[in-house]
């Protein structure tokens, strides 16, 4: 035990002293942009290039077939593997799919959720090979109708298949190819899992803290309470206990079926914790149902359990495996892991953008023409492992990996100096009282900072540099130029969450390819948020005032709770046919009247959003003048705070809410941030590896709230922008060098492209499509940007260089 407990301290050690890393591998390990690392167990086999987020593996009754289905943002598949050569035998491309796959007994055939076309795909397997597949319709397509079959399973004679659904909440029964019975459930359906003697179907409640009982024969529902977000349900042979995943909560419930109650709940974190982050989603048990592996999947593990004495489970350790593990399943005594997100970040050296020749694979397919994509919503391409069952030797070895690989240490104070503006732990004095917290949209570092003297940037992806975004380059030169620094979230749906919870749900994570590439709306009516809200329910709890400008809020109206009475009411939300001139109006506004009467709150977070652009859409603003018009605001603010009494005790935040439109040389999370008051220091260029959760972590300081997740308690606080000596001297800014008000009037192919584009909404345009009118725009028609450049790791002299900074 000794021994165990000196790795893991050396493994945290190591990892606390190596902050100015940037993404990549270094040793046996693979930092991430979030600052956790990877050191997968067993064997990799990458799933192709149709396989982002594989979030469903089956095993066929015998064993001899394993199938994983892809339902990531690009193209989505079906894929037949023999889990013995660990080889992919056949794979089909579906054009909607989600989770949903079962084979039949015989293993003749393989059932596919189709997604929100809203039918289950039947594919007849013949030679190890999926054959044309037929339809089982369950309703009309979306967006007629948002069905979108979840969990299928079918009965021991092969004649009845059970379907829940997500989008309608409901079973289907379906027997000889048709619906015989729709039965309403009460809440979005994620799995079910069918008892031995085919009496009871249990199906998870995603959104309802539950499982449904379903009686077969009787034909009623009873509901059995769990912890939040059950997805992944798992029975043992004898059908007696009842496995569930609770990823809001981490932990496992377990179910007498007889009973029909809890017996135990198993905590899945690496500590004692009852923070959100390990987001437990997956369940397998060894075939001689002694151990249960449960997918973590925001701690990149399996937690592995001794469970054969019944109600007393037993922790027995981790095992490392790759980013974002959504499933796990055994076969003998092997243990096989579909990692969503693969194996790495990578970097996108030109971006989400244009190719020579467009093909007519479709919008956010991941390919055309001769080149793939390198979008960051499809970039990170599935992988399985192959674990051998480990003894526990090994099981030591991969446990100590795994505390290796987190910064999470579930202590309360943080690495800082003594002295430093910043305090060490919470609730600890600081000299800062009002913070100001700006969300910007989509932008990478290169894109805006590349041609930055003294930071790493590749001018030649840098379309909004200084002359377009003047007030940026003079808060980054002024202040800290920050060249290191990471969003958590790969786009808008989850950059939101992130940016202000520090932390996106399986719900979440799991939908939101769905809206992007276009195949049906995201979550819907299921509960995404976390589990004790996001930072203004914290505020709240801890009696620290705040206001909210256009973040979670538009003209007053609150679109969560926490908000509602915090929204100011002149300040816009997410709309592309306001400048960003009107919202900094409208804060100042509402920041004078109330420093007026000495009320400004000490949280302010303000969405100032116009960077987004509506592309080349004919008569909205062009791209560099959305941006510049982004610039201005933003300095404006800047300047506005930096003039009043109380900017001695202040301090801006601003980040963009996720990077995913635009291109960038060392990682495709890689963003522009800036951190701007008088204890932040001056005309300094800080290398340190920062991340949306180290900002946040860092207001949560000076607010005195505690963290939110597992990844705002782990991040880096960002110390070293701060000095204990002020300097008050004011923002002076400074004009836009471009047109702020030019239109687009141009008449040509990406003008029309962008007449297509859905502008109510963040993120509803084709990233591709707006990556590259908004190219065009500045480059000029008829430019035509290079290939793209693929880059799995960054180079190790890249990482000497920043060890040397």
């Amino acid at each position: 035990m000794k021994t165990l407990l000196t790795s893991l301290l050396l493994g945290t050690s190591f990892f606390c002293c190596a902050q100015t890393l940037i993404p990549g591998k270094k040793d046996n390990q693979i930092l991430l942009p979030n600052g956790w690392r990877l050191s997968p167990a067993g064997r990799s086999l990458p799933l192709g290039p149709l396989s982002d987020l594989p979030l469903n593996i089956q095993v066929s009754r015998s064993g001899r077939l394993l199938a994983v289905t892809n339902n990531g943002q690009s193209t989505q598949s079906v894929q037949l593997l023999d889990p013995q050569s660990e080889k992919v035998l056949d794979e089909k491309e579906v054009g909607k799919s989600w989770y949903g796959l079962a084979f039949s007994p015989d293993e003749k055939d393989l059932y596919v959720s189709g997604g929100y076309d809203n039918w289950v795909l039947d594919f007849a397997i013949d030679n190890d090979k999926l054959g044309k597949a037929d339809t089982i319709r369950l309703a009309e397509p979306w967006p007629k109708r948002t069905t979108c079959p979840t969990g299928i399973t079918v009965d021991k004679t092969g004649k009845t298949l059970y379907v829940v659904t997500k989008g309608d909440s409901c079973l289907y029964v379906i027997d000889k190819r048709s619906v015989k019975k729709r039965i309403p459930l009460p809440g979005s359906a994620y799995g079910c899992v069918l008892s031995p003697d085919n009496k009871t179907l249990y199906i998870s409640i995603w959104n309802g803290a539950a499982v449904a009982v379903y009686d077969t024969k009787k034909g009623d529902i009873k509901k059995i309470s769990t912890g939040e977000h059950p997805n992944e349900l798992l029975l043992d042979k004898k059908g007696t206990r009842l496995f569930v995943a609770n990823a809001n909560d981490n932990t496992v419930s377990v179910i007498d079926t007889k009973t029909g109650t809890v017996t135990e709940t198993i905590a899945t974190t690496l500590y004692p914790t009852r923070l959100a982050g390990s987001t437990t989603n997956g369940l397998a048990l060894s075939t001689d149902e002694k151990a249960l592996y449960v997918a973590n999947a925001d701690n990149n593990d399996l937690a592995v359990f001794d469970v054969s004495a019944v109600g007393n489970s037993r922790g027995l350790g981790f095992i490392p495996v790759g980013w974002y593990p959504t499933n796990v399943k055994t076969v003998g005594d092997k243990i096989i892991v579909a990692n969503g997100k693969g194996l790495s970040s990578q970097a996108n050296p030109l971006g989400p953008q244009p190719f020579e020749k467009e093909n007519n694979v479709g919008e956010h397919t991941g390919q055309t023409g001769k080149s793939t994509i390198q979008y960051i919503g499809g970039l990170f391409k599935g992988v399985l492992s192959f674990i051998d069952r480990p003894d526990s030797g090994q099981l030591k070895t991969y446990t100590q990996q795994v505390y290796a690989n987190t910064p999470f240490t579930g202590k309360q104070t943080a690495d800082g100096e003594e002295g430093n503006p910043i305090p060490r732990k919470v609730g600890d004095p600081s000299p800062i009282k009002y913070v100001f917290y700006i969300i910007k949209e989509n932008r990478t570092y290169d894109q805006v900072l590349g041609d930055m003297p003294g930071g790493d940037g590749d001018t030649s992806l840098c379309i909004f540099g200084e002359r377009v975004t003047p007030n940026q380059h003079a808060l980054a030169k002024n202040f800290v130029l920050l060249d290191n620094f990471y969003v958590d979230a790969e786009v808008s749906e989850d950059g939101h969450n992130w940016s202000m919870a520090a932390y996106a749900t399986d719900v979440i994570e799991k939908t939101w390819p769905t809206n992007y590439g276009r195949r049906g709306p995201s979550y819907g009516d299921v509960a995404a948020g976390p589990n004790d809200g996001w930072i203004w329910d914290y505020a709240k709890r801890a009696g620290i005032s705040y206001r909210t400008y256009g973040e979670f809020g538009s003209y007053g109206k609150a679109s969560i709770p926490s908000v509602e009475g915090h929204s100011a009411p002149y300040s816009p939300g997410f709309d592309m046919t306001i400048q960003d001139q009107v919202r900094a109006d409208a804060w100042e506004k509402d920041f004078d009247s109330l420093l007026a009467a000495d009320a400004v709150p000490r949280l302010n977070t303000l969405r100032i959003s116009d960077d987004h652009t509506s592309g080349q859409q004919k008569g909205h603003y062009s791209p560099v003048a959305a941006v510049a018009d982004n610039d201005l605001a933003v300095g404006r603010i800047v300047e506005h705070l930096s003039h009043s009494r109380i900017w001695k005790e202040s301090v801006v935040f601003i980040l963009e809410d996720d990077a995913q439109a635009g291109p960038d040389h060392v990682d495709a999370h890689r963003s522009p941030a800036y951190i701007v008051g008088p204890f932040v220091k001056r005309n300094a260029v800080v290398h340190s590896m920062y991340s949306t959760s180290g900002m946040l972590r860092t207001i949560e300081l000076i607010l005195g709230l505690p963290p939110m997740s597992q990844y705002d308690a782990a991040a880096l606080p960002m110390y070293a922008c701060f000095t204990a000596q002020p300097d008050t001297t004011p923002y002076a800014l400074l004009p836009a060098r471009v047109d702020i008000n030019e239109r687009n009037t141009a008449d040509n192919e990406s003008v029309r492209r962008s007449a297509r584009f859905d502008l109510a909404k963040e993120d509803a345009v084709p990233d591709k499509d707006m990556n590259e009118v908004i190219w065009k725009s500045v480059k000029g028609e008829a430019a035509v940007m290079p290939a793209p450049k693929r880059s799995a790791f960054v180079l190790v002299g890249q990482q000497k260089k920043h060890e040397d900074d």
